[in-house]
């Protein structure tokens, strides 16, 4: 069984879930490697987050946004945590009810994701910059 891990960052996005499973792909290539195993991912940040979800309609990811602005307004009355300003903490809500981390299984050297599935970067920030990830790759 070998280990791999590897850091990268991928560039600041606006507001929104973004479709990045190419982004991730082309920085593991060690996954064409593996013919059973996990990729792990990790998103080192407070403020964003990832997921899985519909890879081919650009509108779920657009009625996505729309429902977790409904779910954790800005400005909502009893935030206290507003230091970075009102989509501080709308942030930080979103980012804790989706998690910073996904597990998929590699199959044949590639994600053993469903065939309508992709990764998402959920960026919960107006005015975000790049974001660091940590892959780590396991298997055979």
């Amino acid at each position: 069984m070998a280990w791999i891990q590897k850091e990268f960052t991928l560039a600041g996005r606006e507001r929104g879930f973004h479709l990045v499973t190419a982004d991730v792909l082309a920085r593991i290539p060690e996954i064409a490697q593996i013919r059973r195993g996990i990729l792990h991912l990790f998103l080192k940040h407070t403020s964003a987050s990832l997921t899985i979800n519909e890879n081919a309609d650009p509108s779920v990811r657009a009625d996505l946004e729309r429902h977790f602005n409904e779910l954790a307004p800005e400005d909502a009355p009893y935030y206290t945590h507003d230091t970075e300003g009102p989509d501080d903490m709308p942030a930080h809500i979103k980012a804790s009810l989706l998690g910073a981390w996904l597990t998929i299984p590699v199959t044949d050297g590639r994600l053993n994701l469903g065939t309508w599935q992709g990764i998402y970067l959920c960026e919960h920030r107006d005015h975000a910059g790049s974001r660091e990830f940590v892959a780590t790759l396991w298997g055979e």
